[in-house]
């Protein structure tokens, strides 16, 4: 496969950048990215699926488009005269991200220990919010139109009960943004 200028945004003359090609791959992406959006909101972007996770005792689903990587958690940094659900501080890649134990800003306890290994959900980049949330366990994708609603949430083929989990509602909440006792 040959690749030309054209194909990679630059022109002909000295490698600068093409201003018009740049412009319409924004325009492309952002037009892909709104459709993504519209189909998350309206439900017909069920295909993409949620990400699946425990957090205490609890197995929720997270929309995709909220979620960022997930990590092993790194070494923590407690931070003095926080609330107890705020774990401290984490580098991932560079950044700083707080880290949030949800299970206990929601009043629940720890998961009991067996063989999951803990993990940081971080929040997608989008939300502008530098965080992190410790699961107990990543279940991994989870199709939420193949299962069943009881209530508020959702029930799988084996059995278990999802709670949905906005984190772009969660950054929204004003004790949740109050880290300071």
């Amino acid at each position: 496969m040959t690749v030309t200028a054209g194909d990679v945004g630059e022109s002909e003359e000295g490698g600068r950048r093409d201003p018009a090609a740049r412009r319409t791959r924004l325009r492309l992406y952002q037009e892909q990215l709104l459709g993504k959006m519209q189909a998350a909101k309206t439900g017909a972007g069920a295909s993409t699926g949620q990400l699946g996770l425990a957090i205490g005792a609890t197995r929720y689903l997270v929309d995709l488009l909220e979620a960022g990587e997930i990590v092993a958690p790194p070494p923590l940094t407690a931070v003095p005269l926080t609330q107890p659900w705020y774990l401290g501080l984490a580098n991932v890649r560079g950044s700083l991200l707080g880290v949030i134990d949800l299970a206990r800003y929601l009043g629940e306890e720890a998961a009991p220990d067996g063989p999951a290994t803990p993990r940081l959900v971080v929040f997608a980049p989008h939300l502008g919010f530098n965080c992190a949330l410790l699961a107990s366990n990543v279940y991994g994708l989870r199709q939420a139109s193949a299962m069943e609603r009881v209530g508020d949430a959702l029930r799988d083929a084996d059995g278990n009960t999802w709670t949905p989990l906005s984190l772009a509602a969660l950054v929204r909440e004003e004790r949740f943004l109050q880290v300071a006792r």
